[in-house]
């Protein structure tokens, strides 16, 4: 461990600053310690934000994080970040109000990403954003008056988000501007396939189209849509996606490309006594020879803790981390598993079961590589974590 770290910074109270945090101490590391987060609100879990705890199915203290282990720290909360000085390791804070400036020997950064705001100007009462649990809580008061609900965006969030609403027996459109819904993240064969399981539980889907307009005069009371049609909403749940959290870190040296970018350890390029993990990190995957962000609750976790070993080793000693990523997704009663990144893939197959009956499992290859798996099987992903390890003629065999 080098004997130069006698205070360490963690920005960012989410999992990969907590895990970081954590890790820390595990690791051995006694000296000073402080984590930075800019909520009030202890440390918590952000998946439940668009299923169980917008349903109701757990309460507000369902989703706090429970350290894994007690751990000493200075925790300054309501506290943002606004600029990085690398040259005097410093970084100065917006603290409740109170300007406040840390010094440090090591940083973590991981202040994760903010969501994409409507680009179209003012908005009216009635459309809103979910990210936090105060964005939840709020969403959660609202659907308990029945409203009519438009979802805007068809990723993840979206997704789940309507297929929670539709649980809750609401009348629910979800908007995707793109080609398919879940397109990016999981391919044209199941964005099909998960256009066609919203439709079943009754979600009007648009796809293919904008948002041109909400109507209401001070309150929603529709959206009116490129294609001319216009859809009646008393609720509007925008979901356009995330933006790393990058903003005070202008002018700090750090290179900044879609995410802070990283090496393989964590470290950050363009910095010394720098690492950072979750969604704000673009990391090197020598797994999959290029960089790659990723916005996922297991990822986050283990960079964190991945980052803050790098930091306690040192530049020369660090170890390269090349863990695959995994997600998972609840809608409706299905659970959608994926393990590897299918970014670029050029031939895919289902390998066990069929589409028709949600119990499938399908493998995604590259250049005669198995560089992924899904499955709608809980837990049946790793059954294929070799595979997709050791890049394995696609398609696998079934395991």
């Amino acid at each position: 461990m080098p004997t130069d770290l006698h205070e360490i910074v963690v920005v960012g109270a989410g999992i990969a600053g907590m895990r970081a945090a954590e890790t820390l101490r595990q690791e051995g590391y006694d000296g000073g310690l402080t984590v930075v987060g800019d909520e009030w609100h202890a440390p918590y879990h952000r998946p439940p934000l668009s299923k169980k705890l917008l349903s109701g199915q757990i309460q507000r203290a369902g989703v706090d994080l429970a350290p894994q282990f007690d751990f000493d720290a200075r925790v300054l909360r309501g506290a943002t970040a606004r600029k990085l000085d690398p040259s005097s390791h410093t970084i100065d804070l917006d603290d409740d109000g109170t300007p406040l400036t840390l010094h440090y020997d090591g940083l973590v950064i991981a202040t994760g990403a903010t969501p994409r705001s409507w680009s179209g100007g003012a908005v009216p009462d009635g459309v809103m954003l979910l990210r936090t649990v105060d964005d939840c809580l709020a969403i959660r008061e609202c659907l308990a008056g029945g409203p009519r609900v438009v979802v805007v965006g068809g990723g993840f969030i979206g997704a789940e988000v309507a297929a929670t609403c539709r649980m809750l027996g609401l009348d629910v459109a979800l908007i995707e501007r793109g080609d398919g819904l879940l397109l990016s993240a999981l391919g044209a064969e199941m964005a099909t396939c998960w256009a066609q399981l919203h439709k079943s539980h009754g979600v009007d889907l648009r796809v293919g189209v904008n948002v041109e307009e909400f109507v209401g005069n001070g309150r929603v009371k529709g959206v009116r849509l490129s294609d001319g049609s216009q859809l009646a909403a008393d609720l509007v749940i925008v979901g356009l996606g995330v933006s790393p959290a990058t903003e005070w870190l202008d002018g700090s040296g750090l290179r900044i490309d879609d995410g802070l970018v990283c090496d393989a350890t964590g470290a950050v390029e363009g910095g010394s006594d720098v690492v950072a993990a979750g969604d704000i990190a673009r990391w090197w995957h020598p797994r999959y020879e290029r960089h790659l962000r990723i916005e996922h609750w297991d990822h986050a976790g283990r960079q964190g803790e991945t980052a803050a070993r790098t930091l306690l080793a040192g530049p020369d000693s660090a170890e390269a981390y090349d863990g695959l990523p995994y997600f998972w997704s609840d809608q409706y009663d299905v659970k959608l598993q994926m393990l590897g990144v299918p970014t670029d893939y050029d031939a895919f197959a289902v390998i066990e079961g069929r589409t028709e009956d949600w119990n499938f499992t399908a493998a995604y290859g590259r250049g005669g590589a198995t560089i992924a798996v899904l499955s709608t099987t809980p837990g049946r992903v790793q059954a294929y974590r070799d595979e997709i390890a050791k890049a394995a003629v696609f398609p696998p065999k079934p395991a």
